[in-house]
């Protein structure tokens, strides 16, 4: 984890913490605090670009929804008056914590606007319905401090899928990466409709790469930090990562990028063999106008083993619920301040 977080945590141990066990120990005793959820610090990918915005100390606090309501304005209040006017070089001034030493939020409320629940997902339709680049939002950064064990213990739910999930996860994956990619890429080519096959080529990439992901049991996060951690995975990244170099390169060639998919789509079918998702089959080939849609032969192999509360239950991939409350926080907002928030400055 990057050094903000590291001085996040020793501001929260020697300045904050003794505050809030003091001067509001039943707000203490509910709350957790860390640095995670939203922000490039989270996943220890904050650089130089990063920091042009939301940039300094940090502690997020979530409550009970019942305590948020009654208590955070006096914990703002509380922590604030007695803070330095710096830790370690850092504004409190500024940045996340803006004066008040810390960010409390609503536990149920963070949970919505991520997963969709209030609470951690009891079912596999649950499950499935959650976004799983917001997942990541849920179990990422650090939690320090967290008496009654109730966001850790969400957190430790939601460590991975469980097998059902996971597995119809794969499958949808496998439809898309095959039947909108490999197959329609080709289609787009014969057809000479550069638009689409541009279009359809990144979503393939990417669907290859959260294939990966799903491969080695790690969530994928979203898509601006999807490279990074794709070369970190354990397996498939040695293999992988050369030929989808090579695939976005502008000068590789629209054959050369089809083909690129097409032995991608040819890993991701051996690995799965390998791990005894689908069962072994003979070698295949394509054909000249659909092309190789090899992963929709894994994708029926799949499906058809699943248990019926999920076959037919098709897995969220898209960040429904943040952009749920993305807009109502847009439209509660003057819009001078959004612009100064989007780094937009009248001319």
């Amino acid at each position: 984890m990057n050094e903000i977080v590291h001085i996040s945590r020793a501001f929260f141990e020697e300045v904050v913490q003794s505050i809030l066990e003091t001067e509001l120990p039943e707000v203490a005793q509910v709350a957790a605090c860390g640095v995670f959820g939203y922000g490039s610090e989270c996943f220890g990918m904050d650089d130089e670009v990063s920091r042009d915005h939301h940039f300094g100390l940090r502690i997020d606090v979530l409550l009970p929804d019942e305590v948020h309501r009654s208590a955070s304005s006096t914990v703002i209040e509380t922590v604030g008056t007695q803070l330095p006017s710096s830790f370690r070089g850092y504004d409190l001034r500024e940045g996340h914590v803006a004066g008040a030493g810390l960010a409390p939020e609503s536990l149920e409320a963070f949970l919505t606007r991520t997963i969709g629940l209030t609470r951690g997902p009891e079912t596999n339709v649950e499950w499935l319905k959650m976004p799983e680049e917001d997942i990541v939002h849920v179990t990422n950064g650090e939690v320090w401090y967290d008496p009654s064990g109730t966001f850790t213990g969400i957190r430790d739910t939601l460590s991975y899928y469980p097998d059902p999930v996971w597995l119809r996860r794969i499958s949808h994956w496998c439809r898309y990466l095959s039947g909108m990619g490999v197959y329609a890429l080709n289609r787009a080519l014969i057809r000479k409709n550069y638009q689409y096959a541009s279009i359809t080529f990144a979503r393939s990439i990417k669907w290859a790469i959260e294939i990966a992901f799903m491969l080695n049991r790690q969530y994928f996060p979203y898509d601006k930090w999807l490279d990074a951690y794709f070369r970190r995975l354990p397996t498939l990244a040695d293999q992988m990562v050369p030929l989808v170099d090579e695939a976005v390169q502008l000068d590789s060639s629209w054959q050369r990028k089809l083909e690129i998919l097409e032995t991608l789509s040819d890993i991701l079918d051996a690995r799965m063999v390998e791990m005894g998702i689908i069962a072994a089959h003979p070698p295949f080939v394509g054909n000249e106008t659909s092309g190789y849609r090899l992963l929709e032969h894994a994708y029926a192999d799949i499906v058809q083993n699943l248990p019926d509360d999920v076959r037919n239950v098709v897995p969220q991939w898209d960040q429904v619920y943040l952009e749920e409350f993305h807009t109502e926080y847009v439209n509660g907002i003057m819009i001078e301040d959004w612009d100064r928030l989007l780094n937009l400055t009248p001319v």
